[in-house]
C-alpha cells in the first residue's frame, strides 16, 4: 500500500478518496482544493497485492480489477469514482512513474497497431460481432454507434444523432446525383439516411458480419436495395471513383502504420471535384499510445491519433483540409446517454453474457465519458477535398 499512497497523495488534491484494503486498513486522502463539487468516494480492495497491481498498472488494474470484482464501489458511483481520478489527472497530471510507463509503451505502438486485412476483420469481430440486440440495448433506434450531435442540451439520443447525420450531409454537399462511399459503414443508418432522404447512390463497406447482416436486411426492408448496398470489403481493395466519401468512427481502428493507406486509398477513390468527410475521435494533445486495458479487451489494434499525426498524411496526397470542427464534449454527452441506457438494460445484458462483461462495459462506457471529459480525447470532423474550389466561400451550408 506505500507506494499507492504515495502516488494517491501527490494526484488527490481535489475531492475526498477513502481506500479500504484487503486487510480491513483504512486510508484517506483528501485534497484541499474543490474547483467544482465531487463526491467522496469509498472504494474497497477484496484482493491480496491489489494494492501494488494499481500502482505499477493503473489502466490494466483499474479495468479488469473492476471486471473481475477485485475493486468496489463501498459509497458512490463507478462515474464518481473516475471522476475524481480523471479531474486530478487533468489539473494536476500523471505521477512520475506513470510518465514514464507510458513513454516505454509508446515505443511499442506500432507493433500493437500492426493492422493488415485478416488480422483487421479479427479485430473489428471482437468488439462489433459480440451482438446485434446487444447494441439495440444502449444505442439509438438507428444505431448509431459513433458520437452524436447536440444542437440543444435537451436533445434526447435519437434527436441526436438525426443531428448528426444531417450535419455529416450538409458538410458533404450531397445530391442526388452523387455516389457516395460510406467507409466502416456500421449497422447502415447513414448510408439509408443519405439514400432516402437525399436520393444518392450509396455504397457502404464494413468489416463486421453482424452489421452487414442488418444492414443489408434494413435496405431491403425499407426498399432501398437499388440504390443503397452493402458490402463485406476492407478498404485497401476498393477501386472505384465516387463523388463522396464520408467515415464515421472507423479510423480508429486504421492503426498509425496504415495512415498512408488509408489517405492514399481515399485520394485515389474520390473524384476531382469530390469532398470527403472524415469523423474520428482524436487527441487534443500530442501523439500517445492506445490505453492498455482498452487495448486488449475493447478495441485490439485501434488507436486514437492526434492531430499532428493526421495532417502530414493528407499533406502527402496533396488533398486540401478545408474545415476541422471538434466535438469532444458532444461525445461525452453521447457516453452519457448510452450508459444510462445500458444501465436500465443491465438485466437484459447480462442474461446474454454474465456480470463480468456487464462490468467491463459499465467501466468502459464510464471511463470512455469521463475521458471526454476531463482528459485529452476529442472528435475531429475533417472535411477533405481535392479542389479548393469545392466548397463555397463561407461555411453557412453546414448551417
Amino acid at each position: 500500500m506505500y507506494l499507492l499512497k504515495r502516488i494517491l497523495n501527490y494526484l488527490i488534491k481535489f475531492g475526498t478518496l477513502t481506500i479500504i484494503n484487503y486487510d480491513g486498513s483504512k486510508y484517506i486522502i483528501k485534497g484541499a482544493k474543490p474547483p467544482e463539487p465531487l463526491s467522496s468516494v469509498c472504494i474497497r480492495f477484496r484482493k491480496k497485492n491489489y494494492a501494488l497491481w494499481l500502482a505499477l498498472s493503473p489502466s490494466v488494474a483499474l479495468g479488469k480489477g473492476y471486471t473481475r470484482g477485485d475493486l468496489s464501489l463501498e459509497t458512490g458511483t463507478i462515474d464518481d469514482f473516475i471522476k475524481l481520478i480523471f479531474l486530478n489527472i487533468e489539473r494536476i497530471g500523471f505521477h512520475k512513474c506513470h510518465s514514464i510507463y507510458f513513454s516505454l509503451d509508446v515505443i511499442f505502438r506500432r507493433l500493437h497497431q500492426f493492422n493488415p486485412i485478416q488480422k483487421s476483420i479479427k479485430n473489428v469481430a471482437h468488439h462489433y460481432d459480440l451482438s446485434n440486440n446487444f447494441y439495440r440495448l444502449f444505442l439509438d433506434e438507428d444505431m448509431q454507434y459513433s458520437c452524436a450531435y447536440f444542437k440543444d442540451h435537451t436533445n434526447d439520443i435519437h434527436t441526436a444523432q438525426l443531428n448528426k447525420k444531417i450535419h455529416i450531409a450538409k458538410k458533404l454537399m450531397i445530391n442526388n446525383n452523387h455516389s457516395l462511399l460510406d467507409i466502416g459503414c456500421g449497422w447502415g443508418g447513414m448510408g439509408l439516411f443519405i439514400g432516402k432522404e437525399i436520393g444518392a447512390r450509396v455504397k457502404g463497406i464494413t468489416l463486421s458480419k453482424e452489421q452487414l447482416q442488418v444492414a443489408k436486411q434494413r435496405a431491403q426492408e425499407a426498399k432501398l436495395s437499388d440504390k443503397v448496398s452493402f458490402e463485406l470489403c476492407d478498404y485497401r481493395v476498393l477501386n472505384e471513383k465516387f463523388d463522396r466519401i464520408v467515415s464515421v468512427g472507423m479510423f480508429e481502428h486504421v492503426g498509425v502504420n496504415h495512415f498512408a493507406e488509408f489517405f492514399d486509398k481515399l485520394y485515389n477513390n474520390l473524384s476531382e471535384d469530390g469532398v470527403a468527410l472524415l469523423h474520428t475521435i482524436g487527441r487534443i494533445g500530442p501523439p500517445s499510445n492506445t490505453d492498455p486495458w482498452i487495448r486488449k479487451y475493447i478495441f485490439p489494434g485501434g488507436y486514437i491519433p492526434s492531430l499532428s499525426e493526421i495532417m502530414p498524411y493528407i499533406e502527402k496526397t496533396k488533398l486540401i483540409v478545408t474545415d476541422i470542427e471538434y466535438l469532444g464534449l458532444h461525445y461525452a454527452k453521447t457516453l452519457k446517454l448510452w450508459a444510462k441506457q445500458f444501465e436500465k438494460n443491465k438485466s437484459q445484458i447480462k442474461s446474454i453474457f454474465d456480470e463480468d462483461f456487464y462490468r467491463m462495459w459499465e467501466y468502459y462506457l464510464a471511463a470512455s465519458q469521463m475521458a471526454f471529459r476531463h482528459l485529452d480525447l476529442t472528435v475531429f470532423q475533417i472535411q477533405i477535398s481535392k479542389n479548393r474550389k469545392s466548397q463555397p466561400l463561407t461555411r453557412d451550408y453546414m448551417i
